[in-house]
Protein backbone atom coordinates (compact mmCIF):
# COMPACT_ATOMS: atom_id res chain seq x y z
CA UNK A 1 0.00 0.00 0.00
CA UNK A 2 1.36 3.46 -0.71
CA UNK A 3 0.68 4.60 2.48
CA UNK A 4 3.33 1.82 3.75
CA UNK A 5 6.32 3.03 1.42
CA UNK A 6 8.71 4.30 3.78
CA UNK A 7 9.04 8.01 3.59
CA UNK A 8 12.91 8.45 2.70
CA UNK A 9 12.24 5.67 0.12
CA UNK A 10 8.89 7.84 -1.24
CA UNK A 11 11.10 11.05 -1.11
CA UNK A 12 13.78 9.12 -2.96
CA UNK A 13 11.75 7.54 -6.21
CA UNK A 14 8.24 9.86 -6.46
CA UNK A 15 10.50 12.91 -7.99
CA UNK A 16 11.92 10.11 -10.85
CA UNK A 17 8.76 8.94 -11.59
CA UNK A 18 7.27 12.48 -11.69
CA UNK A 19 9.87 13.26 -14.58
CA UNK A 20 8.71 10.90 -16.97
CA UNK A 21 5.05 12.41 -16.13
CA UNK A 22 4.01 9.38 -14.12
CA UNK A 23 2.49 8.56 -10.81
CA UNK A 24 3.87 6.34 -7.68
CA UNK A 25 1.52 3.84 -6.57
CA UNK A 26 3.58 0.92 -4.75
CA UNK A 27 6.61 -0.47 -3.75
CA UNK A 28 7.39 -4.10 -2.41
CA UNK A 29 10.30 -4.30 -0.33
CA UNK A 30 11.47 -8.39 -0.03
CA UNK A 31 14.86 -7.73 1.53
CA UNK A 32 15.00 -11.34 2.70
CA UNK A 33 14.03 -13.38 -0.60
CA UNK A 34 16.94 -15.21 -1.71
CA UNK A 35 18.92 -11.88 -3.35
CA UNK A 36 16.08 -9.22 -2.47
CA UNK A 37 13.84 -7.38 -4.24
CA UNK A 38 12.42 -4.19 -4.77
CA UNK A 39 9.31 -3.81 -7.11
CA UNK A 40 8.30 -0.10 -7.86
CA UNK A 41 4.48 0.35 -9.40
CA UNK A 42 3.87 3.41 -11.42
CA UNK A 43 1.09 4.82 -13.63
CA UNK A 44 0.82 7.51 -15.91
CA UNK A 45 -1.75 10.66 -14.66
CA UNK A 46 -4.32 9.57 -16.59
CA UNK A 47 -4.65 6.16 -13.92
CA UNK A 48 -5.16 4.08 -17.36
CA UNK A 49 -2.21 1.83 -16.20
CA UNK A 50 -0.74 2.50 -20.09
CA UNK A 51 2.97 3.03 -18.94
CA UNK A 52 5.17 2.75 -21.80
CA UNK A 53 8.08 0.10 -21.67
CA UNK A 54 10.77 2.76 -22.14
CA UNK A 55 9.46 5.00 -19.55
CA UNK A 56 9.78 1.90 -17.03
CA UNK A 57 12.83 1.34 -17.66
CA UNK A 58 14.29 5.02 -18.08
CA UNK A 59 12.61 5.21 -13.90
CA UNK A 60 14.40 1.70 -13.61
CA UNK A 61 18.06 3.37 -14.02
CA UNK A 62 17.32 6.74 -12.12
CA UNK A 63 16.02 4.55 -9.57
CA UNK A 64 18.82 2.15 -9.00
CA UNK A 65 21.60 4.60 -9.86
CA UNK A 66 19.68 6.58 -6.81
CA UNK A 67 19.23 3.76 -5.00
CA UNK A 68 22.95 2.60 -4.83
CA UNK A 69 24.36 5.58 -4.15
CA UNK A 70 21.97 5.70 -0.72
CA UNK A 71 22.82 1.80 -0.33
CA UNK A 72 19.46 1.28 0.43
CA UNK A 73 19.49 -2.44 0.10
CA UNK A 74 23.22 -4.09 1.09
CA UNK A 75 23.97 -6.58 -0.88
CA UNK A 76 22.23 -7.79 -4.27
CA UNK A 77 18.93 -7.05 -4.57
CA UNK A 78 16.53 -7.12 -7.85
CA UNK A 79 15.10 -4.29 -9.12
CA UNK A 80 11.35 -4.13 -10.98
CA UNK A 81 9.66 -1.23 -12.28
CA UNK A 82 6.36 -2.22 -13.36
CA UNK A 83 2.73 -0.82 -14.50
CA UNK A 84 -0.43 -1.65 -12.38
CA UNK A 85 -1.27 -3.98 -15.43
CA UNK A 86 -4.85 -6.09 -15.58
CA UNK A 87 -5.40 -7.18 -12.51
CA UNK A 88 -4.30 -3.69 -11.39
CA UNK A 89 -2.91 -2.72 -7.55
CA UNK A 90 -5.36 -0.43 -5.46
CA UNK A 91 -2.92 0.68 -3.22
CA UNK A 92 -4.10 4.94 -2.77
CA UNK A 93 -7.71 6.09 -1.89
CA UNK A 94 -7.90 7.51 -5.56
CA UNK A 95 -7.21 3.83 -7.00
CA UNK A 96 -10.40 2.64 -4.61
CA UNK A 97 -12.54 5.48 -6.18
CA UNK A 98 -11.32 4.49 -9.62
CA UNK A 99 -12.03 0.81 -9.08
CA UNK A 100 -15.94 1.56 -8.39
CA UNK A 101 -18.09 -0.57 -10.71
CA UNK A 102 -15.70 -3.07 -10.96
CA UNK A 103 -14.85 -6.81 -9.38
CA UNK A 104 -12.23 -6.38 -6.68
CA UNK A 105 -10.05 -9.02 -4.10
CA UNK A 106 -8.41 -7.46 -1.07
CA UNK A 107 -7.29 -8.66 2.45
CA UNK A 108 -7.55 -6.80 5.53
CA UNK A 109 -4.94 -6.46 8.39
CA UNK A 110 -7.77 -7.56 10.79
CA UNK A 111 -10.38 -9.97 10.57
CA UNK A 112 -13.43 -8.00 9.49
CA UNK A 113 -16.23 -10.03 10.46
CA UNK A 114 -14.80 -13.11 11.32
CA UNK A 115 -12.33 -12.80 8.05
CA UNK A 116 -9.57 -10.88 6.18
CA UNK A 117 -10.00 -12.16 2.34
CA UNK A 118 -12.70 -10.85 0.26
CA UNK A 119 -13.84 -10.69 -3.26
CA UNK A 120 -16.91 -8.76 -4.93
CA UNK A 121 -17.86 -5.44 -6.60
CA UNK A 122 -16.57 -2.40 -5.34
CA UNK A 123 -19.39 -0.35 -5.22
CA UNK A 124 -18.61 2.61 -3.75
CA UNK A 125 -15.83 4.45 -2.04
CA UNK A 126 -16.25 7.27 0.66
CA UNK A 127 -15.13 9.53 3.31
CA UNK A 128 -12.19 6.64 3.34
CA UNK A 129 -14.33 3.18 3.79
CA UNK A 130 -14.78 1.13 0.90
CA UNK A 131 -18.47 -0.97 0.34
CA UNK A 132 -18.06 -4.07 -1.56
CA UNK A 133 -21.39 -6.30 -2.66
CA UNK A 134 -20.42 -9.85 -1.62
CA UNK A 135 -22.91 -12.58 -2.38
CA UNK A 136 -25.95 -10.06 -2.30
CA UNK A 137 -24.41 -8.70 1.16
CA UNK A 138 -23.19 -5.13 1.29
CA UNK A 139 -19.50 -5.19 3.36
CA UNK A 140 -17.63 -1.94 4.98
CA UNK A 141 -13.95 -2.00 4.82
CA UNK A 142 -12.50 1.03 6.25
CA UNK A 143 -9.25 1.92 3.85
CA UNK A 144 -7.26 1.70 6.85
CA UNK A 145 -7.53 -1.58 7.31
CA UNK A 146 -6.81 -3.58 3.90
CA UNK A 147 -3.35 -4.58 3.88
CA UNK A 148 -3.59 -5.40 -0.36
CA UNK A 149 -6.39 -5.03 -2.82
CA UNK A 150 -6.50 -5.43 -6.57
CA UNK A 151 -8.81 -4.85 -9.06
CA UNK A 152 -9.87 -8.33 -10.99
CA UNK A 153 -9.93 -7.49 -15.16
CA UNK A 154 -13.08 -9.22 -16.55
CA UNK A 155 -12.33 -10.53 -20.18
CA UNK A 156 -14.94 -9.61 -22.97
CA UNK A 157 -15.78 -10.74 -26.42
CA UNK A 158 -13.98 -7.24 -27.33
CA UNK A 159 -10.89 -8.55 -26.16
CA UNK A 160 -10.45 -11.46 -28.65
CA UNK A 161 -12.16 -9.96 -31.40
CA UNK A 162 -10.80 -10.39 -34.69
CA UNK A 163 -8.38 -13.61 -33.35
CA UNK A 164 -9.61 -16.97 -35.13
CA UNK A 165 -8.47 -19.87 -33.26
CA UNK A 166 -5.18 -21.09 -34.18
CA UNK A 167 -4.72 -17.99 -35.34
CA UNK A 168 -0.74 -16.22 -33.48
CA UNK A 169 0.00 -12.97 -33.73
CA UNK A 170 3.74 -11.39 -33.78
Amino acid sequence: MYRDIPEDLRLLIEPIVAEQDCELVDVDIRPHSSDGMIRITIDNTAGDGRVPIACCAEVSREIAVQLDTVDFMPGKYRLEVTSPGLDRILAREKDFESACGSEVKLKTRRPIGERRRFKGMMVDFRDGVAVLEIDGNEVKIPFEEVEKANSLYQFSRDDFAGQESGDVTE
